[in-house]
């Protein structure tokens, strides 16, 4: 789950890392009495979970809060990256002298997460780290031990006085690193970053822009994080499935896949592409045996106007194939079906379910690569 910038700063300043005053509006004619406030020259910023809103036009300067509230109108209802601006954030500008990025992010080949450091803030990071990775520290950390044990504190010390310097500003950092630590261990995140870390005087650090991602699975512990999930990063057949307990991500070609296991489902999708088709989706039933789930899947995928062809593959083993094949005879039943279905059935239950849909008229494969050619063909 993606939050904007606006909602990651609250979140940094509730854990007491320095940001500055902001407002947030979604009318233009608010602007200028929020520019007023906040000392009048400002940055327009259009609150979308994209990135490259500067080089959209999305981010703007305004020397006064006429021009706040101009540049508030130009931006909003703006079209980024297929997103609309619904909101800006106004901030008051900074005199940077300098600015750094820090950022952690989950590494799971090492099971570990990964503290970045680098003097080369303000850019795009994925940009430097092909380009120049040696400018970019990594500093891993074992998720058992933290940053409390003194071997780890000390290491991380000195990584933060390379970057750094001057020790008032290695005092900051460190303290800031160590909230921005907590932040992603207690609330699930996946990537937390600042930047730029900004130096904005001799001796003062400030986060001058945020990004948090926070892990989908882990939210039913987090009702505050639940709180803050903005509609517009899903679609709503995500959102849909979400509700039926199924795994759904939307895609841009003309099959559609119903599969159980995440494994199975992107193993699929893969020979979909081998034989020379294009998944519209990633869909997982899950192991549970409910024919709800399965006439729900066909539902949703049926929304899409692109899909040509309906791929149902399953293995059973928890999930029982004749329970699939009562939700799909359920699934035609209740809506009308106009593309082809193919369907490949092996497993717990295979011969009741082959049996079952056989009586309505189904052809029911058990070969893999065979069924895959066959949805490819009628697309």
């Amino acid at each position: 789950m993606k939050v904007h910038e606006y909602q990651a700063k609250e979140i940094f300043k509730a854990r007491g890392i320095p940001v500055q005053d902001q407002a947030v509006i979604s009318d233009a004619g608010e602007a200028a009495a929020a520019a007023k406030r906040l000392g009048g020259k400002v940055v327009v910023k259009a609150q979308v979970l994209v990135g490259g809103r500067g080089k959209a036009g999305g981010v703007k300067l305004a020397a006064d809060p006429g021009e706040a509230e101009q540049h508030a109108r130009a931006i909003l209802g703006m079209d980024i990256k297929g997103e609309r601006v619904e909101k800006v954030m106004i901030a008051p500008t900074a005199d940077i002298l300098k600015e750094y990025y820090v950022g952690l992010i989950m590494d799971r080949a090492s099971k570990k997460i990964v503290l970045m450091v680098t003097k080369e803030g303000g850019v795009d990071i994925e940009e430097l780290a092909v380009s120049d990775p040696d400018k970019i520290i990594k500093f891993p950390i074992d998720i058992a031990t933290g940053l409390d044990a003194p071997p780890v504190r000390k290491d991380l010390e000195g990584i933060l006085t390379e970057v750094f310097g001057k020790p008032a500003l290695v005092a900051q950092a460190l303290e800031t690193v160590g909230k921005l630590y907590a932040l992603f261990v207690e609330k699930d995140a996946s990537l937390v970053e600042i930047n730029p870390y900004a130096l904005v005087d001799e001796n003062t650090l400030l986060a001058l822009d945020a990004k948090i991602n926070f892990d989908d699975n882990a939210l039913y512990k987090h009702d505050d994080l639940e709180a803050m999930k903005n509609p517009e990063e899903y679609s709503q057949d995500e959102i849909d499935a979400k509700a039926y307990g199924l795994s759904f991500v939307s895609m841009d070609g003309e099959i559609g896949c119903i599969v159980n296991g995440a494994g199975l489902a992107m193993a699929t999708m893969d020979i979909v592409k081998l034989y020379g088709g294009d998944p519209a989706n990633f869909l997982d039933v899950g192991g549970s045996s409910n024919p709800e789930k399965v006439l729900q899947a066909i539902r949703i995928i049926l929304r899409n106007p692109k899909v040509k062809a309906i791929l149902i593959n399953i293995f059973g083993g928890i999930t029982r194939c004749d329970d699939i094949a009562r939700g799909i005879i359920m699934a035609t039943d209740q809506i009308e079906i106009k593309v082809p279905l193919v369907i490949r059935l092996v497993g717990t239950n295979e011969e009741e379910g082959r049996k079952l849909l056989e009586a309505k008229g189904f052809v029911v494969g058990s070969d893999l690569s065979e069924a895959v050619q066959n949805v490819v063909a009628q697309r």
